[in-house]
């Protein structure tokens, strides 16, 4: 039996969010937890019965720019959790993985 396929869902960060301005002036950049917040929430609408109870690990690889359009990827690597990553284009911008609880 082969492993489910990953998941996939696209988000971008409008450049008038709130996090924005100064994070950093004349050259915004999106921050992690914002990120992160925006992936949990494409993963978490997959799966309404749970909830992240641990984030086990997660490398920020390369900054995301306001308007990028990132794209999430994530599977099972265990029944209670879920690996993730993200990407720009080719380009890697984030990775890791979550521990999940019901909800």
């Amino acid at each position: 039996m082969s492993a489910p396929s990953p998941l996939r869902a696209p988000f971008a960060v409008p450049a008038d969010h709130a996090c924005l301005p100064g994070h950093f002036p004349g050259r915004p950049v999106v921050p992690g937890v914002v990120l992160l917040d925006h992936a949990f929430a494409l993963i978490l609408a997959t799966r309404p019965d749970q909830r992240i109870a641990t984030l086990e690990s997660v490398k920020f690889l390369s900054p995301v720019l306001p308007e990028e359009s990132v794209s999430v990827e994530w599977s099972e690597s265990a029944p209670d959790r879920i690996g993730f990553r993200a990407s720009v284009g080719d380009r890697a911008v984030f990775r890791g993985q979550a521990r999940l609880c019901a909800a």
